[in-house]
């Protein structure tokens, strides 16, 4: 006997068989339950998502000898739909009966009774390809069939169906399967089939299907063909050239580093090997977003692509701001390879776009107990990590500067109690975007420079909570009339903003780093948004155009 394929070999016998469209399985089985049936249906969405599956499984619930609504899969109406040979249930491939002829020939055998079932069900797979004029002819039947007749009409295009034809319909649009749904579905088949598997091999299989499970049934037949009844994940990455999950992961960090020779050359070998551009292009967006999801929940729950410690790897060579860049070029590739001749040449560009983001590394500065965090620059905006430990200070150390520091000259009345409450300054998104257009990338890296000197105020008795808060952030962007500090929680961005801080603040700034200032702050969250405003405006040129001096900024201090 021929060999059948898996999709055809394990098409879902009951409704409760379907992988994923529950939504389209529950509304199905109360029209059933309630004897609410239309007399037309339109199932619409992509290939292999059970259109034509689930049009058959209705075509059984309403004719099974059980009654409506039941599916037995042992009564002769049952068994005649599964082998496809029950005589009241008529498929058409309107591919290929698309012509007038066709329908008036369907309409002409309309109005005969069924033969062995309650009811006539005339399923109209890729009903899109009908004719303008076959669509025509089968409006009035449509519109008003014998109540023994149900059409079913199934498209991977509703667009390209006549509204008139659409508007007659009970339309259903089915989704895209989830992976997991895919997954469970495979393991099934799986235990039936007596084949063993990494469960890695599975989610590559479901990732290769794109949401379709005829896809992934088929991708599995073509893996159990390669690797026998024991599927591993490094046989679906040879069979469908695919590249591992810690090559990728390592081709981003390389990225990061701007280690060009070794990403090009890793480029050719992915090449070379048969590696999918398209699909690899997809993949670095998964891992660059679960890289961002990481940053902002620490959440391994909401990881797709990523393992905790994978993600955690990659958020110490990345900050976001970064990876939402890499995002957008990737996103920019993936339009454009539908219209240009060489993929893998529009790739290597792609690859050089995303080299150059941080643009010049300024040069390490060294400070006196250890060297300043790396700076990760892009353009005026230049994010540098939030939670570098301080250096530590040692009790002789702290003795020593507490003497120094009670002799500090300050104000001790403007110094008087840190704020945790009050009226706040508050910018815009524009104004933000405005300043983040004028800023100084040379002011701010003079000053980051200086920013360790915060940390040995941190025990006056005076100046220690206003100078803990100033080291807790991070300044995010600087030009001659404000400085903006990024936080990583908000109640301390909250506080710099409140009004009756903002002396104090700018005072022990310019005392300990020679700079005067207007002051705001940011959360993690609120620097990422405005980052991702900064870089979607920047790629459509509608940055602000202004300078400096044009530039004019409200904020309040006492």
């Amino acid at each position: 006997m021929a060999y059948k394929a898996l999709y055809r070999t394990y098409r879902p016998s009951t409704f409760e068989e379907v992988a994923g469209q529950k939504h389209i399985v529950q509304t199905l089985q109360n029209a059933l339950a309630t004897n609410k049936i239309a007399h037309a249906y339109l199932f619409c969405g992509p290939r292999g998502t059970g259109k034509t599956s689930m049009a058959k499984l209705l075509a059984k619930a309403l004719n099974c000898e059980e009654g409506i609504g039941h599916q037995c899969n042992h009564c002769s109406n049952c068994l005649a739909v599964t082998d496809g040979s029950h005589p009241d249930v008529i498929e058409i491939d309107a591919a290929s009966n698309n012509g007038v002829d066709e329908v008036r020939d369907l309409i002409e055998k309309v109005k005969y009774s069924p033969i062995k079932g309650r009811y006539k069900v005339y399923i109209i797979d890729e009903v899109h390809m009908m004719t303008s004029g076959a669509f025509n002819a089968l409006l009035k039947t449509l519109e008003e069939p014998p109540a023994h007749v149900i059409f079913i009409l199934a498209t991977t295009e509703a667009h390209k169906v006549l509204p008139t034809i659409v508007s007659r319909c009970q339309r259903y649009d089915f989704t895209k399967v989830d992976d997991a749904d895919i997954i469970v579905r495979l393991k099934t088949i799986f235990a039936k089939e007596n084949i063993t598997y990494e469960d890695k091999a599975l989610e590559s299989v479901a990732a290769l299907a794109d949401g379709g499970v005829r896809d992934a049934l088929s991708i599995a037949d073509q893996v159990i063909a390669y690797s026998g009844s024991n599927i591993k994940e490094k046989d679906v990455e040879d069979l469908f050239g695919l590249a591992s999950i810690e090559e990728k992961i390592n081709f981003i960090q390389k990225i990061c580093e701007q280690d060009t020779k070794y990403v090009l050359d890793k480029m050719h070998q992915f090449v070379d090997s048969g590696i999918d551009i398209k699909r690899l292009t997809i993949d670095l967006l998964d891992i660059l977003k679960d890289t961002i999801i990481m940053n902002e929940t620490g959440d391994d729950k909401l990881l797709v692509k990523l393992t905790s410690e994978q993600a955690e790897n990659l958020t110490k060579v990345i900050d976001n701001s970064s990876a939402l860049e890499m995002i957008n070029i990737l996103l920019d590739a993936q339009k454009e390879y539908k219209y240009v001749s060489n993929i893998n040449t529009l790739f290597q560009i792609t690859l050089l776009k995303l080299l150059n983001i941080k643009g010049e590394k300024p040069k390490p500065v060294i400070v006196e107990k250890e060297t300043e965090p790396k700076i990760e620059q892009k353009d005026n905006v230049v994010s540098t990590p939030i939670n570098t430990p301080a250096p530590s200070i040692t009790k002789e150390e702290s003795k020593v500067e507490e003497e120094i520091m009670d002799d500090v000259p300050i104000n001790k009345s403007v110094f008087s109690d840190l704020a945790s409450d009050g009226e706040k300054n508050k910018l815009d998104e524009e104004k933000l975007i405005e300043i983040m257009v004028t800023g100084n990338k040379e002011m701010k890296l003079n000053l980051i420079a200086k920013w360790e000197g915060f940390n040995k105020y941190k025990l006056h008795p005076t100046l220690g909570k206003f100078a803990s808060l100033l080291a807790n952030g991070r300044p995010f962007v600087m030009n001659d009339k404000i400085l903006v500090l990024e936080y990583q929680f908000q109640h301390e961005a909250d506080k710099v903003n409140i009004i009756a801080n903002q002396k104090p603040l700018t005072d022990i700034i310019k005392m300990v780093t020679g700079v005067e200032t207007k002051l705001y702050a940011l959360s993690r969250n609120e620097s990422y948004e405005s980052s991702r405003s900064f870089m979607e405006r920047r790629q459509v040129s509608k940055l602000p155009h202004l300078t400096c001096e044009e530039l004019i900024i409200d904020i309040k201090g006492e």
